[in-house]
């Protein structure tokens, strides 16, 4: 365990002020959920690379740092600073400072009836009895430590409720966004939890935005509880893009229906320590699950993808595909796990990680993993790992085109695998302009290095010549 009694202290302090002034704080069902959350989260400490799930991230730069939780009044973001991060043809979008949502800088279109979209602390104000059947109920705080935290944290964030048949067209866009620590105190920490329901038959888009506004130290450590009915069709994005100073862990738990077809997608591009939990329970009969990444490091990030894979009931088929970008020192890391219970006959499902690593440097973790218990299924995994292909390049080169160029072209089709496993929409759209950019500084980072890389050998060979 990796948690001192100092850092205990300071979470035991951050937790009390907490549960004086939280939404909720006098509903006895959710001060419970609370407080037993709270006490799991000091029992088990954060984990440790002796964990087998966490072996290799190791999170002692999180777990040996203290942190607190902003403060409402801790804010100056304006509307311009938001402007370039907007999704257009998006029918809302909540925003959330610091962890705390801000109504000034939201926005809300004219929601269809049957779509109700707010903020999770005025949903527990308004009609807590709307969530004492969800929130919770899905996330598995025994197994976890940080969705502990974040239980025991659980204030605001997203809520997102679509009722039995209501299509809602565009995007429903959650923007969390990290600034700087103006007080000159510890940095800041960040629980955010997101609700969301789909009830049967229904389909909505939502995304998940995480960005900063500086290069300060953060902590966000967040949860989404995803419930999606029967038949429901659920499109989620997770796009993580915060500085490169930011320790970011996000859990996405998903619960599906019978004949639910449910889509995740995460795009990690920022943050120093990245962890990407994605578990989805395939509850009903039928169901369809694509659990869909691409993640791009370079310096010294270190971006881990954790999925976990329940096939609970038969007829059920599940797809994951992961692709990897690396680049200088950064680490990346995908452990997919598969489990297809007992009475899970007729499953489908398969697994599938690419990486391309462009420097020696760089370093890909990969663990493909099927626990298979039914008799009557069809499964599948593997994992490749390389560099761009030299004779593509040199195809591409041959044709008048320069090197950065074809070199971009490449990364831009792997990235594309993708975007293509993306319905066409106002998301989509954001995503690739997203993807566009990064790769536009990834590759000026990389010929940042391999000009350091030229004069470091020129200086090398002068010294020898000398």
């Amino acid at each position: 365990m990796i948690t001192t009694i100092e850092q205990l202290q300071s979470y035991l302090e951050s937790f009390s002020e907490f549960s004086k002034h939280s939404a909720g704080r006098d509903l006895g069902w959710l001060r419970k959920l609370r407080a037993d959350a709270f006490a799991r989260f000091c029992e088990v400490g954060f984990p440790t690379t002796r964990d087998e799930d966490w072996r290799f991230t190791n999170v002692a730069a999180i777990a040996k740092s203290s942190f607190r939780l902003a403060d409402k009044t801790e804010t100056s973001v304006s509307q311009g600073d938001l402007e370039s991060h907007r999704i257009s043809e998006s029918i809302c979008r909540l925003v959330f400072v610091n962890g705390n949502f801000s109504a000034r800088l939201s926005s809300f279109a004219d929601l269809p009836s049957g779509v109700e979209v707010s903020s999770l602390s005025a949903q527990i104000e308004k009609d807590p009895a709307s969530l004492e059947r969800h929130l919770g109920r899905y996330l598995n705080i025994q197994r976890d430590a940080f969705s502990a935290l974040n239980t025991a944290f659980a204030g605001d964030g997203g809520y997102v409720h679509v009722v039995r048949g209501i299509v809602v067209e565009g995007a429903i866009h959650l923007l969390f966004v990290s600034t700087g620590n103006s007080s000159g105190q510890a940095p800041l920490m960040t629980h955010p939890r997101n609700l969301i329901v789909a009830e049967p038959e229904s389909e909505v888009t939502v995304v998940e935005d995480y960005i900063s506004l500086d290069e300060s130290v953060s902590f966000c450590n967040t949860a989404t509880e995803l419930v999606a009915g029967d038949g429901a069709i659920v499109s989620h994005y997770m796009l993580e893009r915060e500085n490169r100073q930011a320790f970011n862990v996000s859990t996405l738990r998903m619960q599906q229906g019978r004949g639910a077809n449910v889509s995740s997608h995460s795009v990690l591009l920022g943050g120093a320590i990245v962890r990407n939990n994605v578990h989805p329970v395939l509850a009903g009969e039928g169901g369809e699950c694509l659990i869909n990444g691409l993640f791009a490091g370079t310096g010294e990030q270190h971006l881990d993808n954790y999925m976990l894979v329940e096939h609970a009931s038969p007829h059920c088929g599940s797809r994951q595909f992961y692709n990897g970008i690396l680049n200088d020192h950064a680490h990346g890391v995908f452990h997919g796990r598969i489990i297809v219970h007992k009475d899970a006959q007729k499953t489908d499902a398969k697994q599938t990680n690419r990486n391309l690593l462009l420097s020696d440097n760089a370093r890909i973790d990969t663990k493909p993993q099927l626990e298979i218990y039914a008799d009557d299924v069809k499964c599948t995994h593997g994992a490749t790992i390389g560099q761009i292909d030299e004779v593509a390049l040199f195809y591409l080169r041959s044709r008048g085109i320069e090197e950065s160029v074809a070199r971009k072209l490449l990364l831009s089709a792997f990235a594309g695998e993708c975007l293509d496993r993306m319905k066409p929409g106002a998301a989509r759209n954001h995503v690739e302009k997203l993807i566009d950019e990064s790769l536009s500084s990834f590759m000026q980072s990389c010929e940042e290095s391999a000009g350091e890389l030229k004069l470091s050998e020129r200086e090398l060979h002068w010294e020898e010549v000398g």
